[in-house]
């Protein structure tokens, strides 16, 4: 596994927030695309997830997350909803660091790296300082072939 410290440049994303069970994220992922496509936006960037909390630590109803893209183009409004009420928000990410890797098989599986991603911030001294990101990078019939990057924010 190929571990990488980068810079991940300025960018604007459009996401939903939600509370609750994983099972929603294909159907906000697609809402979030045509939300998107909707507004007259070219969808710049691989569609990602955003994690503020594990399945390990709370029950379903309780997970944390968000997903979303980032995109081309101008909006006027940093908030608005979707057709089914759902908000959709934009957000300026500041240049930031990460700690990175792409895990090859089903997305659900994704999370069997973050261990080796803590080791490698503890073993160079990195300071995790936000939420795990999971960047969708294809999306292949196959789930064996699907490729996930997983980045940890860190200073």
């Amino acid at each position: 596994m190929n571990i990488e410290l980068k810079t991940v440049p300025q960018h604007q994303v459009a996401y939903i927030y939600q509370i609750g069970s994983y099972d929603k994220i294909p159907e906000c992922l697609g809402a979030l695309i045509e939300w998107i496509a909707q507004k007259g936006l070219q969808v710049k960037d691989p569609v990602y997830g955003l994690y503020y909390n594990s399945p390990l630590e709370v029950a379903p109803e309780e997970l944390e997350w968000e997903v979303g893209a980032g995109f081309e183009g101008e909006l006027d409004t940093e908030i608005s909803e979707d057709e089914d009420g759902r908000e959709v928000q934009l957000q300026t990410i500041s240049e930031h660091q990460v700690v990175s890797t792409v895990f090859k098989g089903p997305y659900g599986e994704a999370s069997s790296v973050y261990v080796d991603l803590y080791q490698y911030t503890a073993q160079n001294d990195l300071k995790i300082v936000g939420p795990v990101k999971e960047i969708y990078l294809n999306n292949p019939q196959d789930p064996s072939e699907s490729l996930t990057e997983v980045q940890f924010p860190v200073i």
